[in-house]
């Protein structure tokens, strides 16, 4: 039995490679490319360590080439949900039972495997799936996803050091137990960081998880899946299905045993979900934990005094990596009129340089976005700017589907702050930007502030230190995420915890301590070395 205070190994941020032309990265990226394109892989669900090929059988397209069929995934029923609640419950005592060190340290191997033996086939599995470009994929499904299990093991550690303090002849002491019951992760497309890492959080806390993967991520997940088992996750820890969102909902929410919602999504999904779990309270042994992570219209404001090339570079990048498709994608800008100019003159030439197509061609900047439903739903939003007189085109404007899902970078300019282009969710490369008169910066930061119901990210552009102080205070509840000098995107965990509040989320700060506290359900135990032999107190004498 092991009797030793164990500390970890050092904790550090995983290294982003650069994938330069003839690099090692490189050449191990193009043969894993090569061997996925080679075959179409069948992706199971996992169910209590079982690989499940039932059910209706799906091709699996890549957004840049609709055409092409990479594999197969198998979408389950309602059955397939129940089997994986009663997997999770089955292994649940034996797993919160694990000591502690020894669920860190599947967590710790699977973020060596990721980077290491398994770096380019996640990699390229992110590519082929969700359609990005090396660099973003390396950034989020290996740098970002290893990170969270690295850190998330430090966090645990963390909490289980805060100890009460004690009197004297008592010991008391407080342990961090399991939620009641099973946790449900309900998983994005756009990130695989945020698909493993909302099953693997609650599951290192000692808790069981049933995972619903976005179905368009089915591909990558697989290979979270195959790292995680590969580490020595007991099975029925964290179990995969993939359903439909009502047939899961159906069966979940009805559980008594629902102790937890993990979710990244849709502020409006997550509206419904929260309803369907508050209507059912009655129903289950303790108040399920709802943590979540939803919309944003994300905003960057320049100060006259900003610099012009950073702020260009900051709009293109945030704007526009991963075509836009990030929760904390710069949506909006508010640009002073005195800059405006040189602005333009740096930012259209730089959009229009960007390269757009297949991710396997690594000079391309940008990529496809999801899915029909995806490309419809921008182009639409585009089309509107685009009949509207009040709005002006001045980059990009343009899509095509018949190969792949590929839309322009597009910039707008509105005259009318509150036009639907600067208000309402996109979650495409979609860029409106509003001019505002050099005067009117404080009354343009409380506009800033009071035209979204979101609050995820937001940057300042500024030289000027009391420009910066001002809106450092004046948006102080308008972003979970504030950037001064920097684009809205790319928080970095343990540097950058992310989330938003107001309609972005319940901002519980996922790659931090925080979000892990959410997991646990505290006991204070109290042992006392000398209890009374008497009812009688002192003053009773």
């Amino acid at each position: 039995m092991a009797n030793a205070l164990f500390t970890l190994p050092e904790i550090k941020n995983e290294p982003v490679l650069n994938y330069a032309a003839g690099s090692p990265e490189r050449k191990a990226l193009d043969s894993a490319l090569t061997e996925l394109l080679s075959k179409k892989l069948d992706i199971p669900q996992f169910i209590g360590g079982e690989e499940v090929f039932d059910g209706d059988k799906i091709a699996i397209c890549p957004p840049h080439d609709h055409k092409l069929t990479i594999g197969y995934y198998y979408k389950g029923n309602k059955n397939h949900v129940e089997k994986a609640i009663q997997s999770a419950l089955k292994a649940k005592h034996s797993w919160e039972s694990t000591p502690w060190e020894q669920r860190a340290a599947i967590f710790l191997k699977a973020a060596d495997l990721l980077s290491g033996p398994f770096r380019a086939k996640m990699n390229a599995a992110t590519m082929l799936c969700q359609s990005k470009n090396i660099y973003q994929a390396e950034i989020d499904a290996v740098a970002e996803l290893a990170d969270f299990f690295r850190f998330n093991v430090k966090f645990m550690t963390q909490i289980y050091a805060e100890q009460p303090i004690s009197a004297p002849l008592v010991w008391n002491k407080l342990e961090f137990r399991a939620l009641e019951g099973f946790i449900f992760a309900l998983t994005p497309f756009n990130f695989t960081s945020i698909a493993g890492n909302l099953p693997a959080a609650p599951a290192l806390m000692g808790n069981v998880v049933v995972w619903k993967p976005a179905e368009n991520q089915v591909y990558s997940a697989a290979v979270i899946m195959e790292v995680l088992k590969l580490a020595g996750l007991p099975d029925g820890v964290i179990n995969m299905v993939v359903v439909s969102g009502p047939v899961a909902g159906e069966v979940i929410f009805e559980h008594r045993d629902f102790a937890g919602l993990h979710f990244t999504g849709s502020t409006s999904v997550f509206n419904n979900l929260w309803q369907k779990i508050a209507g059912n309270l009655p129903k289950y042994k303790s108040y399920p934990r709802i943590v979540g992570e939803t919309g944003g219209k994300d905003f960057v404001i320049a100060h006259s005094s900003a610099s012009v090339q950073a702020l260009a570079v900051a709009l293109a990048r945030g704007a526009f990596e991963f075509q836009g498709q990030k929760c904390s994608a710069a949506s909006r800008a508010y640009i002073p009129q005195s800059i405006w100019n040189e602005l333009k003159d740096i930012l259209i030439p730089m959009v229009q340089s960007f390269k757009m197509g297949s991710p396997l061609d690594y000079s391309h900047f940008i990529n496809a976005v999801i899915d029909e439903k995806a490309f419809d739903k921008i182009a639409g939003y585009i089309d509107k700017g685009k009949n509207d007189e009040t709005v002006s085109l001045i980059a990009g404007g343009n899509y095509d589907k018949s190969i792949g899902y590929f839309i322009e970078p597009t910039i707008f300019v509105v005259e009318n702050p509150h036009h639907f282009l600067m208000e309402e969710e996109i979650f495409g490369p979609v860029l409106t930007m509003y001019v505002y008169p050099d005067g009117e910066y404080e009354e343009t930061l409380k506009l800033v502030d009071e035209t979204s119901p979101y609050a995820l990210t937001g940057a300042v552009f500024a030289s000027d230190q009391q420009a910066l102080t001002l809106a450092n205070n004046l948006l102080r509840n308008a972003a979970g995420n504030f950037y001064i000098n920097d684009k809205p995107t790319g928080a970095v965990v343990g540097q950058q915890p992310f989330g938003g509040a107001r309609s972005s989320g319940t901002n519980d700060k996922a790659g931090s301590i925080i979000n892990l506290w959410r997991w646990v359900s505290p006991r204070t135990i109290k042992e006392n070395f000398n209890p009374p032999t008497d009812y009688k107190y002192p003053f009773m004498g």
